[in-house]
């Protein structure tokens, strides 16, 4: 061979062909879902071998991920001025792209993925840091505000309602949850549990600790 490339292929190497490959595989999935991305369509498009792709991506659900991510893109964090105002919005904005067509690829991967714990470990964005952060920025307002205690800035109390949320797609396969679920959701846990978090009583104390005298 004298460096010659096939026709209708471009020589790249490292970032720039892995580039060519995730944008291959971005419009495969905005075209076609998950179920209609293959290793030879995205491989065609993106004008290279099967075998570049499998270098760095092991199987179809890998690049598939990847190729997700380089689509989703974080929404503004809110600020209504209000904590139930900014965590309906954010919810709103959690049931909007779940409802969208992007939304459907995603529950088309964890469908493929049968909940495997490595592919869900993959997608930060939807369980990990990323997930917790415009919570957190919220909740950090409203201690600001003085509408909820510093004990409230906790990962795991920011993302509970959203967590909910995403069982109403995940567990039960709604195809988009109504608005008044969003407001129950908010009204009748979220808010109770950040309120709660850092009040005196024994809501506040961790388990197994003495309860003391009973409040009035």
């Amino acid at each position: 061979m004298t460096g010659r490339t096939e026709p209708g292929r471009t020589r790249r190497r490292g970032a720039a062909l892995e580039d060519a490959i995730l944008d291959a595989a971005a419009r495969e999935l905005t075209e076609s879902g998950f179920a209609g991305m293959t290793m030879d369509k995205v491989a065609a498009r993106a004008g290279t071998n099967k075998n570049a792709l499998y270098r760095r991506w092991p199987h179809r659900l890998a690049l598939g991920t990847a190729a997700y991510k380089r689509l989703a893109t974080a929404a503004p964090v809110p600020d209504t001025g209000t904590l139930r105002g900014d965590a309906l919005e954010l919810l709103r904005q959690a049931n909007r792209h779940w409802s969208s067509p992007l939304g459907a690829v995603l529950r088309e991967f964890l469908a493929a993925a049968g909940g495997a714990a490595e592919f869900l470990a993959s997608l930060q964005e939807q369980s990990g840091e990323a997930a917790a952060a415009p919570w957190l920025t919220v909740l950090g307002r409203a201690v600001a505000r003085g509408e909820a205690a510093p004990e409230a800035l906790h990962p795991r109390a920011a993302t509970v309602a959203v967590v909910l949320l995403r069982n109403e797609f995940v567990v039960r396969g709604v195809p988009s949850a109504p608005d008044d679920v969003l407001v129950e959701i908010v009204d009748e846990v979220y808010l109770p549990l950040v309120r709660g978090r850092g009040a005196a009583g024994p809501a506040s104390r961790p388990p197994g600790s003495s309860a003391g005298p009973s409040a009035p």
